[in-house]
């Protein structure tokens, strides 16, 4: 069985368009609810799951090549970036970082992301 969350909606959570793979948004979810602890917790969990949904197609976090982070406050920018470059390590990937008025299930972050790995 895979560890990677379920969707919270009508969608997969990842696609696969030749060598390219295509993560829908990950928010930080355990069990169904966002974890405690604000952006920082969030966004690492929501790393944890998106790594999840990219192990199903044989991926890995090293094999992300683009990454949007959607913020509900832009003033979490910084508490963002201190999660997102442990979370990733030494690759890093292209980034947008938006701010939104709303995520899912009360979530400050969610992290979607493409992918290139050869079938």
């Amino acid at each position: 069985m895979s560890a990677a969350p379920r969707p919270v909606g009508p969608y997969r959570p990842i696609a696969r368009a030749g060598d390219l793979l295509v993560c829908s948004g990950q928010l930080g979810l355990v069990d169904g609810s966002i974890v405690p602890g604000g952006v920082a917790a969030e966004l690492v969990q929501a790393v944890t799951n998106l790594e999840s949904v990219l192990a199903t197609e044989g991926a890995a976090l090293a094999d992300v090549v683009k990454t949007t982070v959607f913020l509900v406050d832009i003033a979490d920018f910084e508490a963002m970036n201190a999660a997102y470059v442990p979370a990733f390590g030494e690759n890093r990937p292209a980034r947008s970082a938006i701010a939104v008025r709303a995520l899912p299930l009360g979530g400050t972050v969610e992290i979607e992301a493409w992918a290139y790995r050869p079938a």
